[in-house]
């Protein structure tokens, strides 16, 4: 190799080329690249990081694929060891805590979309449900986001008794339900549905109404507030 080929791939390494011409300037194996800092005595950092974009499963495929990718699955990668998968891991969770920084400055509890933006990074890419409490006081702010349950692929319990005792020990004055569902869909289950009546009808006894609840999907959502299936 003469030095004019030595000075060009040094000139394609993804931090000489980061330092050159900025972030924006790389490709998502590059970025990675930088992280992971080494590849294998056979393949180089941007190939092993293409490697494990490719891991992603459609629809979530590349960087959004390693939110599906446990530590087991990236040390299965030849040249991810535990340090590099930790590394990757804690990429993904601060880009989700990022996003959802970012979502919550502009949080508005009277707005189903502010609200679902501010859980999407969180939950969907979850892949069993989760729900949420929110408890809200009487200036319409947030005084607790408590997850109430986690359960299978296409169900999670919601006990209505222990919502509202959350509340009142909040001493909220309005409260918000969220949950995902995995399959992307975010349309209501008929249970989603009987729950959401019987936590507003206990609601009401208690004073304490049910302002939304607001299903997840995968970059979609459905409110039930939105859909006039709640009072406003």
């Amino acid at each position: 190799m003469n030095k004019d080929q030595q000075f060009t791939e040094k000139q394609e390494m993804p931090y000489e080329k980061f330092m050159r011409f900025g972030p924006e300037a790389l490709t998502e194996a590059e970025l990675l690249a930088i992280i992971l800092r080494t590849g294998t005595p056979d393949k180089s950092a941007v190939q092993l990081a293409s490697e494990v974009l490719s891991m992603g499963k459609y629809p979530r495929c590349g960087l959004l694929g390693l939110h599906d990718l446990s530590l087991d699955d990236l040390m299965k990668v030849k040249g991810i060891g535990e340090v590099k998968a930790v590394k990757l891991k804690s990429l993904t969770e601060l880009a989700m805590r990022i996003s959802r920084s970012v979502a919550e400055k502009g949080l508005n509890l009277n707005d189903p979309g502010t609200v679902a933006e501010y859980f999407m990074e969180k939950l969907r890419h979850r892949k069993t449900e989760c729900v949420y409490l929110i408890s809200v006081n009487a200036k319409g702010l947030v005084l607790d986001e408590w997850r109430m349950s986690e359960g299978s692929v296409n169900k999670a319990l919601i006990n209505p008794r222990d919502l509202f005792v959350r509340a009142l020990k909040m001493e909220a004055v309005s409260v918000i339900l969220v949950h995902n569902h995995p399959s992307g869909d975010p349309t209501p289950s008929l249970l989603d549905r009987q729950v959401t009546e019987n936590v507003i009808q206990l609601g009401l006894v208690l004073g304490i109404p049910l302002l939304d609840h607001v299903v997840i999907g995968d970059k979609k959502y459905y409110s039930f507030r939105e859909n006039g299936e709640i009072a406003q």
